[in-house]
């Protein structure tokens, strides 16, 4: 599917839930938001923000904002990244946020749908800390290769988070391996 067909789908799927959506992102918010964050954003993330709205799709209806209204993908990421800095070194705790790994949709108890903006397809992970024992990276799961096969997964009711997904004891999600030496690095 190409990607104008995707984001057509998303909006059509936010538009059929009843989502309210505001005004999507312009061109000198996005530039405020690259210039906070260090990176720049992969261009189908971009365009969700852009052409569908500024959060409030997605699973659950939750995709976090781009940036104004707290929480937002901006502020939880610098929250996330500063808390992950100010541990570095401390026994018993230590990093936890990666850089580049943006949070886009909160899950609820601490838990994150993220998305890693250094690699090519933008993969989605998910950040599960509730059951970390010494190491953070344990909380780091591969959601999906790529951001389009995630929306994919929620358009077509596939997503970990459905249902009948969740009753598969077979379904398991695999940890990512970058996870020790992107927290490190």
């Amino acid at each position: 599917m190409s990607e104008d067909a995707l984001v057509e789908r998303v909006r059509v799927r936010a538009a059929e839930d009843g989502e309210e959506l505001g005004a999507g992102v312009g061109s000198a918010e996005v530039a405020g938001v690259e210039a906070v964050v260090g990176f720049t954003l992969p261009p189908l993330l971009l365009r969700l923000y852009r052409e569908v709205g500024n959060g409030g799709f997605g699973p659950d209806g939750a995709m976090l904002p781009l940036s104004g209204e707290e929480p937002s993908v901006v502020s939880v990421y610098r929250g996330e990244r500063a808390r992950s800095d100010e541990a570095a070194g401390v026994e018993g705790d230590g990093p936890h946020w990666p850089a580049g790994v943006l949070p886009v949709l909160d899950w609820g108890c601490g838990m994150y749908a993220a998305v890693d903006c250094l690699r090519p397809g933008a993969p989605v992970l998910l950040f599960e800390p509730n059951a970390v024992g010494d190491d953070w990276a344990d909380a780091w799961f591969e959601d999906a290769p790529s951001l389009a096969q995630w929306l994919d997964g929620w358009l077509d009711g596939a997503g970990w988070w459905e249902e009948e997904a969740m009753a598969d004891e077979s379904r398991v999600m695999e940890p990512w391996p970058d996870a020790a030496a992107r927290i490190a690095g």
